[in-house]
């Protein structure tokens, strides 16, 4: 397991705990007691760490190298019954975009994510999670396919933002980012989208509208990155921390401005801390909400989507 900086404390703690039970077993030592203390004092040092997470932290937390990515959460939710699909039908298939057809229980659904790497290798391989155009056309390719068919479209946004580079401009990244938003916004199947790590920009707009849009509780949706936004009003780095605050990027930030309806709440330490029990919770939101979602007639869908953007901003003065 890796540890974050504001994490050491309990990284310390953890290492007494081992070192104290390793004792135990080696000796006739009975270290019961002294175990117990020390089990205490590490649930009240993560209880008290988690729970005064400052913005930049839980930015922190949701690149963690141990965090889930897209294709984990298929993989537990779906298990042997997810297809991948590939390409756009147009240049390549984009690795940074990965969806396809999966079951939870008996109902079918389109998956459709951004998929980041675990090592050099495969965040190369993966281009970091920066989609490219072709990987936006490839997703509006499976959600016309999945609208065809009448299956719903569960989306995984987890991306630093779109690639930024000349070869995705000439291919016209904005154009298959907007085509997108535009496509989703009339599609006539329900849209569940689930921010789970990174929501930058307009890489996670490219797949980000939905008639739900869920998000987990260490995970943040900005028009910008902290890094980034630090570097254009202080011309450096340095200021990251007080522009993930100013940013209002957190869960609880974002469902307060309404720009995305339910928070997950995540196991104690973020989503890697427990996979499995992540799992399980993702997968029960996303038969619960599309419960909620699968009695409404296509008109009535594409209605209340279009409502739900266009009441986005607006305030009485």
């Amino acid at each position: 397991m890796e540890y974050l900086e504001f994490e050491l404390p309990i990284k310390e703690l953890e290492e007494q705990l081992q070192k104290c039970k390793v004792i135990g077993e080696e000796s006739e030592v009975d270290v019961t007691e002294t175990c117990s203390q020390i089990e205490k004092k590490l649930t009240d040092t993560q209880k008290d760490i988690y729970k005064n997470l400052t913005p930049w932290q839980r930015v922190q937390l949701s690149r963690h190298p141990n965090r889930p990515y897209t294709l984990d959460y298929i993989n537990a939710i779906c298990g042997d019954t997810f297809l991948e699909l590939h390409g756009d039908r147009n240049v390549k298939d984009d690795k940074a975009m990965v969806g396809g057809l999966g079951k939870i229980g008996d109902q079918s659904f389109m998956f459709i994510g951004q998929q980041k790497g675990y090592n050099t290798k495969t965040r190369q391989y993966r281009n970091f999670g920066m989609a490219n155009p072709e990987g936006y056309r490839k997703a509006l390719r499976l959600m016309k396919s999945a609208e065809k068919f009448g299956i719903p479209v569960v989306t995984f946004i987890d991306t630093p933002g779109a690639y930024p580079g000349l070869e995705a401009e000439e291919r016209g990244q904005g154009e298959a980012i907007a085509r997108n938003i535009l496509e989703m916004s009339r599609l006539k199947v329900p849209i569940i989208a689930i921010v789970i790590g990174e929501g930058a920009s307009g890489g996670a707009l490219g797949i980000g509208v939905g008639d739900k849009v869920l998000m987990l509780e260490n995970a943040w949706y900005s028009v910008i990155s902290p890094e980034n936004c630090s570097s254009i009003l202080w011309r450096s780095w340095e200021y990251k921390e007080q522009a993930a605050e100013a940013l209002k990027l957190t869960a609880t930030d974002a469902k307060k401005i309404k720009v995305v309806d339910e928070i997950i709440k995540e196991p104690l330490g973020g989503a890697h801390r427990d996979r499995e029990k992540t799992f399980s919770t993702v997968s029960a939101k996303i038969l619960k909400t599309y419960e909620a979602l699968k009695n409404l007639s296509p008109k009535d869908l594409v209605s209340e989507r279009m409502d739900k953007y266009a009441n986005m901003g607006v305030f009485k003065g």
